[in-house]
């Protein structure tokens, strides 16, 4: 396997399972932050989690087909992957594995990973195929990998939720631990789409983080949830966003709606919104209790 200074790179599932035999063989726990590369802050906030929990971490950097749609973005995907490597070794990363397609995908390849419910609710419903390959992908890296813990960021807290019950379901015995969404100063959630903002949008993208918060505090007050959704797509729309996919309260632990009008007093909530702005869509989500 080729090794940087502090780093190993491994481009297929043998060597990552030589490399996860030589760190238990050494009595280490792996912790394991996957991702798709174009790497920012949060990234390496889950790298340094990920120490937090276990003696090593790894990641993956693989910009999985199988969870984009024919007319999304796959083919102008952000990837920098020599850049990548520099921001995981400087976090303390020990390995990344960077596989083809073909090595996640072999030819002739037929198996998905579905889960059902909660991965055809919200998110599921905008992109039907997301979830499905969102679980195929993980579930091999997990199998290529074999970590201990794995970490992921709670900027896509239903993906967190998915992968956590696959993880349960398959019987992986890997600890999935959430890591907090990192924001820029004006409260931008950090994403790698962000990247695809001309300066009038980025200027203008910090509405979705304000809205959210400021919808997130009318429910923890008692407002109802349909009049601060319906407000809150309102003022996306207003603040030059193209559509809202999505303004949803939901119960924090199943994604399942409250059933009320308003969120009974004491119950953990999260407030999920998706909308796009130019050719980008943007998502963001934020825990609220009801008071």
């Amino acid at each position: 396997m080729p090794k940087r200074t502090g780093l190993v790179v491994a481009r297929t599932r043998r060597e990552a399972r030589d490399w996860h035999k030589s760190q238990h063989a050494a009595g280490k726990r792996i912790a394991f932050a996957p991702t798709m590369g174009a790497l920012h802050d949060g990234h390496v906030s889950l790298i340094k989690i990920g120490l937090e929990k276990a003696d090593a971490a790894a990641s993956s950097i693989f910009v999985n087909p199988t969870q984009f749609a024919a007319h999304e973005d796959l083919a102008t995907y952000p990837r920098a992957e020599e850049n990548d490597l520099q921001k995981l070794e400087a976090a303390g990363c020990s390995f990344c594995y960077c596989p083809s397609p073909a090595e996640m995908y072999p030819a002739g390849d037929s198996t998905r990973v579905m889960v059902k419910d909660l991965a055809h609710i919200l998110e599921g419903e905008v992109r039907p195929h997301f979830f499905e390959g969102v679980a195929s992908v993980v579930s091999r890296l997990f199998l290529h990998l074999r970590p201990d813990v794995a970490v992921f960021g709670e900027k896509d807290y239903q993906q967190l939720l998915v992968i956590k019950r696959m993880t349960h379901d398959l019987g992986f015995g890997i600890e999935i631990v959430g890591g907090p969404t990192k924001r820029e100063a004006d409260g931008l959630a950090m994403s790698s789409r962000n990247a695809y903002l001309n300066a009038e949008e980025r200027a203008q993208a910090v509405a979705v983080s304000r809205v959210m918060f400021t919808t997130a505090a009318k429910l923890e007050g008692g407002e109802p949830i349909r009049a601060a959704t319906d407000a809150a797509k309102a003022e996306l729309l207003a603040a030059g966003y193209a559509s809202a996919d999505y303004v949803e309260a939901r119960r924090a632990d199943t994604l399942a709606p409250f059933g009320a009008e308003t969120c009974p007093v004491g119950t953990s909530g999260r407030l999920l919104v998706a909308a796009r702005l130019g050719k980008t869509r943007l998502i963001d989500n934020v825990g609220f209790v009801r008071r």
